[in-house]
């Protein structure tokens, strides 16, 4: 049981926070769904403020998938996968999210933030590299992306001095950085949201792509371009590709989610199958936890092939 003084502690704070009117505790109770109409306190409502940006999660194709995929694999995966094995509906799943993105491998994780946190703390501290000391690598980060991507360079252990943020959505100042720093290290990671999800903005990622290009040969390691698309996949361009395909800019390594246009749950990785394999060795929320359940999967897999078909399209204009 808390401590007495312990619970002061927290009363106090969580009296802070409610004065602030910044309360995220207080959620809205969402009874079940009527149509696409929410059941709150016995009335049916709009909802304005869901990712679900295409009404998939209540699809009949995906809640007929999970339930047929859940029949067959049960409610969960039972294990991390380099224990007990991975499902094939995993490998399905990975499969599907790499060809759809025209990639040569996908990876599966329990969430778009975990998927965020292994790539970031994989591709930082890079082979044999348990910390950060004398490391080779610079970070660059849009100064207004996610927090999962902040927690990521932080979790990296990334020291200020192997730290930039460029202002927001100013390539010229990312082009100042590399240019300024392509003396000082062996790698740099850009890293940028795709769609910044508290303003809208779209992140010109043929430009960004240009930059790193034209610093690329100044970096012995290379530099390494990550996006985080939660935002974008499935809303996105004319098939549902996300920024890429509206910008005409190809990221290295793509994050994705599939709890938001893909109606399901779960987040994904999807790059050259040599940084997936690093991936499934190196990314601790990856190897250390459960993956998405079978069923949500399954619900995931479908949300791909209606994407991928001429009723995606449809959705998505």
């Amino acid at each position: 049981m808390i401590n007495s003084q312990f619970a002061k502690l927290l009363t106090s704070e969580l009296n802070r926070i409610d004065s602030a009117h910044v309360s995220k505790r207080l959620e809205t109770v969402i009874e079940g769904f009527s149509g696409h109409k929410a059941i709150i306190n016995g009335k049916k409502h709009l909802i304005f403020n869901s990712n679900d940006y295409l009404g998939l999660r209540l699809h009949p194709q995906l809640k007929k998938a999970e339930h047929r995929v859940s029949q067959k694999f049960g409610t969960g995966p039972g294990a991390v996968r380099f224990i007990s094995g991975s499902l094939k509906i995993h490998r399905d799943l990975e499969a599907a999210l790499a060809m759809f993105h025209g990639r040569e491998e996908g990876l599966v994780i329990s969430s778009a933030f975990a998927a965020n946190l292994a790539v970031l703390t994989s591709a930082v501290r890079g082979p044999g590299q348990e910390t950060f000391i004398c490391s080779p690598v610079l970070v660059v980060s849009d100064e207004l992306n996610h927090r999962s991507i902040v927690d990521g360079v932080r979790l990296a252990q990334v020291p200020s001095e192997n730290k930039a943020i460029y202002r927001h959505l100013d390539y010229s100042h990312l082009d100042e950085i590399l240019a300024a720093n392509s003396k000082k290290f062996s790698r740099a990671l850009v890293i940028t949201d795709g769609v910044f999800s508290m303003l809208g903005h779209v992140a010109d990622l043929a430009f960004i792509r240009a930059i790193i290009d034209k610093h690329q040969s100044k970096y012995s390691q290379g530099i390494l371009f990550i996006v985080d698309d939660c935002h974008g996949v499935g809303v996105m361009g004319k098939t549902g590709r996300g920024t890429q395909e509206v910008t005409n800019g190809e990221a290295d390594i793509l994050v994705g989610t599939l709890g938001k246009a893909l109606g399901a749950d779960g987040g994904y990785v999807v790059a050259d199958k040599i940084f997936i394999d690093y991936l499934r060795e190196a990314a601790a929320t990856y190897v250390y936890s459960n993956s998405i359940s079978p069923g949500t999967a399954g619900a995931a897999l479908s949300a791909i092939r209606i994407l991928s078909s001429r009723e995606g399209i449809n959705l998505i204009t």
